[in-house]
């Protein structure tokens, strides 16, 4: 199945909202970027990243809270690169047949773990869905289930706590009903009413009830706007007066990430204890061993001398550390730590690779696991 792992690689998008992350994929044939509805509820619009596309926003055009599915809108100039890929319309899903499943946590590898079809008729309320072995993280979700031909037969949608390896996947027959359902309404912002099961469209939402069956509805377009409180509105406030967009910056609950030259830096608040962490990914270690000795000496000569960062190393990645608990922090001074911590990332980032020989940190590496 590499082959298809490698396809997939160029379809698959990272999806983040301020309250979760998890993945899509694009649809060429629909101009529609597929998801779970959980991932993206309460929100108009989410960010979305991939191999082939900058990070921006996109628009939530559709929800349909009955098969857990959403649509996003797609960029307006899809690059060439993102292939079309299939739904498997006509192909008819065996137990025992081999499936791969496909996701993008934000932030994390890309991921491909494989594994076999387990039950094509697991009963969840009204619907049937597809049991399978292939491991599905929690940030999976809304990621393609692939079969062995390269086609799309069905949407990971969640697992069981404490399972092994026990995911579930919304049949491609569901998200096709959906799909053309929605085609005559495209672009409009539209939600199935989980009611009567119709779709209403902005233009005919009666008052904010589905004209159908008088159901309270509300769409993507008028979700409450996310408002920070506390901390978190600190932290965003700061980010927003050194020059970044924070829209664009959330990634999750309490998340954040920024990009400065080549450094991608993690920020993350954790209630429980204060603290306030920011994570600068740098280079990774050189490959060749007679360079890795200068290279740590340089780091700890440099952790000896900073004050307020500090260096470490996890797996091959070069990682550069700030640390400030919450009593501490106001926007002034907020401000000064993570600039000082963001132009010291792409400085050391650049002095690294120069001359030390660390390697530039691809921004998409492919893990593949098999089950």
């Amino acid at each position: 199945m590499k082959d298809v792992i490698e396809l997939f690689s160029n379809v698959v998008i990272q999806i983040a909202t301020p309250y979760s992350t998890g993945t899509g994929f694009l649809l060429r044939d629909y101009n529609l970027i597929v998801t779970n509805e959980h991932i993206v509820r309460d929100n108009s619009e989410v960010v979305i990243k991939s191999n082939h596309l900058e990070k921006q926003l996109s628009k939530i055009l559709f929800l349909d809270e009955s098969y857990d599915l959403a649509f996003l809108e797609a960029p307006k100039d899809i690059p060439e690169n993102i292939p079309a890929v299939k739904l498997a319309l006509s192909t008819e899903v065996n137990q025992g047949d081999p499936i791969l499943a496909v996701g993008h946590p934000f932030g994390l590898k890309y991921s491909a773990t494989q594994g076999i079809i387990s039950n094509v008729l697991h009963e969840q309320g009204d619907l049937n869905y597809i049991q399978h072995d292939a491991a599905l993280n929690p940030g999976n979700s809304g990621g393609p289930l692939v079969n062995a031909a390269g086609k799309i037969v069905g949407v990971n949608t969640f697992i069981i706590k404490d399972g092994d390896n026990i995911g579930f996947s919304l049949p491609v027959k569901y998200l096709y009903e959906s799909l053309e359902a929605y085609k005559s309404l495209h672009p409009h912002i539209s939600i199935r009413c989980h009611s009567c099961s119709n779709l209403v469209s902005e233009s005919t939402l009666d008052s904010g009830y589905c004209p159908f069956c008088g159901t309270k509805l509300v769409l993507p377009s008028d979700a409450e706007q996310y408002e920070p409180i506390g901390v978190t509105q600190t932290v965003e406030e700061m980010l927003e007066r050194v020059g970044h967009k924070v829209a664009l910056s959330r990634v999750g609950p309490n998340n954040w990430e920024i990009e400065e030259g080549s450094a991608k830096i993690n920020i993350s608040y954790y209630e429980k204890t204060g603290l306030i962490t920011g994570d600068a990914y740098l280079c990774i270690l050189p490959s060749q061993k007679e360079k890795i000795k200068p290279l740590y000496e340089y780091l700890l000569k440099q952790n000896y001398e900073m004050e307020g960062l500090n260096f470490s190393i996890k797996g091959k990645d070069i990682i550069l550390s700030l640390l400030i608990y919450d009593r501490y922090l106001n926007v002034d001074t907020g401000i000064q730590l993570f600039k000082h911590l963001f132009e010291r990332a792409d400085y050391y980032d650049n002095i690294l690779v120069e001359q030390y020989g660390a390697h530039w940190k691809h921004e998409e590496e492919e893990e593949i696991s098999g089950s």
